[in-house]
């Protein structure tokens, strides 16, 4: 039997998490979805399409493409084309999302903080490699699946 089941801590670590970025999407007037994918964009920017962000963190299509538009409208995302490929849309960040960027990045280290706040390097290490671990292997489960 596996002595910590992550999935009954998974609430707790989302609500966490809200809290942590919740204060910045209420000063800028956004939602936490919109926040997300402009986090996702600044942290990953080798991916940068709406169906990266839709496969990669396993979000809905229909969120992530309602949630794009209302940032390309507010004026916090472009969307750029290849000239080989005008069906791909790819995302660049607007200067206006810089505030934004760096502000949820603080609140993503706030968040982390407060998750290994008493742990040492050591354990994180570990616990680090083994969550690689899980995450590679639910990728893998998941994509057999399909």
């Amino acid at each position: 039997m596996i002595p910590l089941n992550l999935w009954e801590h998974h609430n707790a670590i989302k609500a966490l998490y809200a809290n942590c970025v919740g204060e910045v999407c209420q000063k800028h007037g956004v939602t936490r979805m919109e926040l997300d994918i402009l986090l996702f964009l600044a942290n990953n920017p080798c991916y940068d399409t709406a169906k990266d962000i839709v496969e990669i963190r396993y979000l809905s299509k229909s969120q992530v493409s309602i949630s794009i538009a209302l940032l390309e409208k507010g004026g916090y995302l472009a969307k750029k084309y290849q000239k080989e490929n005008r069906k791909t849309a790819h995302l660049m960040l607007c200067s206006k999302a810089d505030p934004l960027v760096s502000e949820g990045r603080r609140a993503q280290e706030r968040f982390l903080g407060i998750m290994v706040q008493g742990i040492s390097e050591e354990d994180l290490t570990g616990m680090k490699r083994c969550m690689a671990q899980i995450m590679e292997n639910i990728h893998y489960h998941l994509k057999e699946v399909k």
